[in-house]
């Protein structure tokens, strides 16, 4: 089947000529991977630094004892997603998920569009949690100083050394990343398992009553920091209670965030159709049961009302039992979970650019494969932009850019599994989402609900970065893409 085109900028590229852009012999990837280092790629990227901090937070700030539900909701406001990209990932098995999935549903634009949303995300996850390693390495070794100064500005050389040797390892190929992954997965299970054994030993049933905590008014904040439904509809905010879960729900479905980067990899898996569902599924059910475990372990080790602040992570409440040790060794899990978060970012966004090189819309010479099967000079080039942005600069309230880039993302997925059920319906679907279209629809509510609880702030950043985005797209993309070159050479295939 050759491409479609149904309009200039919205011309789409087939799954055939997708899968057949995989065998072009300089722009070919290794295929090493299987269902399980998919699954531990998966578990590395959402398993960091969150389950040690935001758990604790959102039990004493918003949610109480409900925040293992609270997990729960988010799990399945998540998995309506997963099911969707498994779907596509099975269907469609290419570098550059979300973007890949687009060009063969929306058409060029919109591929586009949605590609240069996940270079924002991916790029700025790596960074700022690069910077969030450093800060760790800070506290397991004490002494070391991550940050100096170099005149007016800070350099953090911590963040740097992760990223390059982590530009090494991925130039070196992704089966050896994924051998690096698994240590680290394991290093932090590890410390996740202590925890919970060890907290058990101070679990009190009384600290869950009640388990939903009565409803108290919360502080909302004002003008462009407060969400844009907030904004919109002039509604205030409250804390626990019913509403405190639901908000709990919204904060807490970020720990999830990165399993799309499974989906990535499906050019370099051995049996897509069957490894990429697997991948993206399994590592979801994993860590939603770590999730809920140490949920419940850290609200029934403390009342919930002791962990109110916005310092509190899970070695307060160690610390209030006694157990002070608890703080080295949740760094030493932080640190080991940080590290194959930033990898498996960093993998991520090298294959969205990879697959937007292949096609024309960023610089071909990207797209180039070195004797490793990797994309060693894309690799080398996100390396040191990340260095850059890691090294120097400070991110501050630009970490939620991460969040709406990737719900941005989860909405377009789940519309284009119902546009490509319909427009190809023959195509082999090695996994296929059921109860079409509710699931999918389903899946788009509720990211357009976590969308809407995202700040103006946020929103007015993001719509920038779009509209920079377009005028990239129209000043080069558009002009040498692939598909516009075949159009304009080859009328009779429009």
């Amino acid at each position: 089947m050759t491409t479609t085109r149904t309009g200039g900028l919205f011309r789409t590229k087939s799954v055939e000529q997708s899968i057949r852009d995989t065998d072009e012999p300089d722009a070919k990837l290794r295929k090493d991977l299987t269902a399980w280092d998919l699954t531990v790629f998966g578990v590395a990227v959402v398993v960091g630094a969150g389950i040690f901090t935001l758990t604790a937070r959102t039990a004493g700030n918003v949610a109480g004892p409900s925040v293992s539900l609270a997990f729960v909701f988010a799990a399945v406001a998540c998995g309506l997603t997963a099911l969707c990209y498994a779907e596509f990932a099975s269907t469609v098995p290419v570098a550059g998920s979300a973007y890949t999935y687009s060009y063969a549903t929306f058409g060029e634009l919109v591929a586009w569009i949605i590609g240069w949303d996940l270079i924002l995300e991916f790029a700025l996850a790596a960074s700022v949690v690069a910077k969030g390693w450093s800060q760790y390495l800070g506290e397991v070794f004490t002494g070391v100083q991550p940050v100096v100064d170099l005149g007016p500005v800070e350099f953090d050389w911590g963040a740097v050394v992760l990223l390059a040797v982590l530009t090494v390892l991925l130039v070196i190929g992704t089966k050896v990343s994924s051998r690096v992954s698994a240590i680290a997965v394991a290093i932090k299970l590890g410390v996740i398992a202590l925890v919970v054994v060890v907290g058990l030993t101070y679990f009190d049933r009384d600290n869950l009553s009640p388990y939903i905590p009565p409803s108290q008014p919360g502080e909302g904040e004002a003008g462009w920091h407060q969400s844009l439904f907030s904004w919109a509809t002039g509604a205030g905010s409250s804390t626990f209670g019913w509403y405190g879960l639901l908000a709990a729900a919204s904060l807490v479905f970020f720990a999830f965030i990165g399993f799309d980067v499974v989906a990535t990899t499906a050019e370099e898996t051995r049996d897509p159709q069957r490894a990429v569902p697997r991948g993206i599924l399994g590592s979801l059910a994993v860590v939603t049961v770590l999730y809920v475990a140490v949920s419940l372990v850290l609200t029934g080790m403390v009342p919930y009302t002791e962990l109110a602040g916005d310092d509190s992570t899970l070695a307060t409440a160690f610390a209030l039992r006694g157990a002070d040790w608890a703080q080295t060794v949740i760094s030493i899990g932080a640190l080991a979970g940080l590290t194959t978060v930033v990898m498996v970012l960093f993998l991520g966004q090298t294959r969205v650019l990879f697959a937007m090189s292949r096609d024309g819309l960023m610089p071909r010479g990207l797209a180039k494969t070195g004797r490793f099967g990797t994309p060693a000079r894309l690799t080398v080039l996100v390396g040191v932009v990340c260095m850059v942005l890691a090294g120097f600069v400070q991110f501050g309230t630009l970490e939620e850019m991460v969040n709406i880039g990737t719900l941005f993302a989860f909405v377009l997925v789940s519309i284009g599994v119902l546009v490509l059920r319909r427009t190809r319906p023959e195509l082999e679907r090695g996994f296929r989402v059921p109860l079409v279209p509710f699931i999918p629809i389903l899946g788009v509510l509720a990211c357009l609900w976590l969308m809407v609880n995202l700040s103006v702030e946020t929103w007015v950043r993001f719509l920038l970065w779009m509209a920079i985005g377009l005028l990239v797209y129209f000043a080069y993309g558009r002009r040498h893409s692939l598909l516009n070159r075949t159009a304009t050479s080859s009328p009779a295939s429009e």
